[in-house]
């Protein structure tokens, strides 16, 4: 099955047992998720999440820093190095 059919199957009850399993790397059942389903799970919930959620509560956000790359340290506090 390719991801963009699993897309059409995936309910939101179906994306939240896939991020569970993902978590403890088992199906609900007890058995251990193969790597292949590993991966696949992680695809199916990062490309789900990218159609029906917002970018803050996606998988792997990171909010922007208020401030960007100010700072402040003026050129006058700024100390060369000195190597021995």
């Amino acid at each position: 099955m390719h991801i963009e059919d699993l897309l059409k199957l995936m309910t939101p009850d179906l994306y939240e047992r896939f991020q569970r399993a993902i978590e403890l790397r088992k199906w609900p059942d007890g058995r251990v998720l193969s790597r292949e389903q590993l991966e696949t799970c992680m695809q199916a919930v990062i490309a789900y999440e990218l159609k029906h959620l917002p970018p803050e509560k996606r998988t792997g956000y990171v909010p922007p820093k208020p401030d960007g790359c100010e700072t402040d340290l003026s050129l006058d506090d700024i100390q060369p190095l000195n190597w021995q």
